[in-house]
């Protein structure tokens, strides 16, 4: 399973022959098939260690740290997963997830637990009320995902390149300022603050009163008053 990950860095999936594997592994070819059905179920057990080393990695806890900080550390991990490993996230998103028989997977299920993290965050920010609730959670997963899978898929093909921390910055940003909830003042600062307004009413209406009495007493062109009735 070590060399068939080796070579799958250096060929990619659909170039690995398992006489070659055999062969830099010093065995026959059958004894390969002794312990794997096929060259795919080689390559899928191979994926599964992936996973099963990602869910066994020792990573800062993101509780306390608040949403966007924790949004942003694991969307940070979740691309530079794929940039370590971009071989392997090719197959997965390539060659597995499309089958239809991918759910029925153990790889499916450790995706799953994978990905929980951010669902996890999510639900957390909602509660605490740092994040609004009108959008579903599983939406704002999807979401996430979907926009790393874009920032990588040229790099993915060799095409191109991507950076880890402009698009950790970009995705978690606009989903935070996208979700946050508008702070609300607590009860005294709510009452200053309209104490403040109030204020701020009265010396204008104070200040227009002033002006207009001026106004009015300013000398200025008489006019001349109307004749009394009758004493024309």
């Amino acid at each position: 399973m070590s060399v068939t990950r080796a070579m799958l860095a250096e060929k990619g999936h659909d170039n690995i022959v398992t006489t070659e594997v055999a062969e830099r592994c010093g065995i026959s070819e059958a004894t390969i098939y002794k312990y794997f059905e096929s060259k795919r179920d080689l390559l899928i057990q191979v994926a599964e260690q992936w996973f099963d080393e990602l869910l066994r990695e020792d990573h800062r806890s993101v509780a306390g740290r608040g949403t966007l900080e924790a949004l942003r550390q694991l969307v940070w991990r979740n691309l530079s997963v794929v940039r370590r490993e971009p071989a392997l996230t090719r197959f997965v998103l390539l060659d597995l997830r499309p089958d239809p028989a991918y759910r029925s997977m153990p790889v499916f299920e450790l995706n799953r637990r994978f990905t929980a993290q951010v669902t996890e965050v999510l639900v957390e920010g909602v509660r605490c009320g740092e994040l609004k609730d009108d959008v579903p959670v599983s939406l704002l997963r999807d979401m996430i995902f979907g926009c790393i899978e874009h920032q990588t898929w040229a790099f993915l093909r060799g095409e191109g390149n991507f950076s880890v921390e402009e698009a950790t910055d970009g995705i978690a940003t606009v989903i935070f300022r996208g979700m946050r909830t508008t702070p609300s003042l607590p009860g005294a600062a709510a009452q200053q603050g309209l104490g403040e307004a109030v204020a701020r009413l009265e010396r204008v209406a104070a200040k227009l009163e002033h002006n207009a009495a001026g106004a009015a007493t300013r000398p200025g062109r008489q006019t001349r008053a109307l004749p009394e009735p009758g004493s024309s």
